[in-house]
């Protein structure tokens, strides 16, 4: 196979493309997140005053360690996280779930093998055991 066909297979490959797409995704979703947390969340905080750390730091020797900088990301992370945790993950898992358990209820467990099947099913379709209607 040439070096060039090779290339392209590579290129075409279905696991490039997806991460592709998740890096692009993931950076407008980085961008909406930032937004999210500037524009709304960072005015709310910073309602009792304008907190600023940056200008804190501390000499050593000549080296300028500027741990106030360090804080004002610090924060900015838990902020992020924080939207991302109650904005994102908490109503797409309570999402999730819902759909599970209406999944759920569209099927019951065989008492002999312990198979899933349809919830009006009279023989389990895996050991072929009779079944009870539940």
């Amino acid at each position: 196979m040439k070096l060039i066909d090779e290339f392209k297979k590579f290129l075409l490959h279905g696991n490039v493309i997806e991460i592709a797409v998740g890096i692009v995704v993931g950076t407008a979703f980085n961008t909406l997140v930032q937004a999210f947390v500037k524009d709304l969340l960072t005015p709310i905080i910073s309602i009792p005053g304008n907190v600023n750390f940056s200008s804190l730091n501390v000499t050593v020797g000549g080296a300028i360690f500027s741990y106030g900088d360090f804080i004002n990301i610090l924060i900015s992370f838990i902020v992020v996280a924080a939207a991302v945790f109650f904005f994102v993950v908490k109503p797409v898992n309570f999402i999730n779930s819902r759909r599970d358990a209406k999944a759920d209820s569209d099927s019951k467990v065989c008492n002999f093998c312990l198979s899933e099947v349809p919830i009006g099913a009279t023989r389990c379709k895996f050991c072929t055991s009779e079944l009870t209607l539940a």
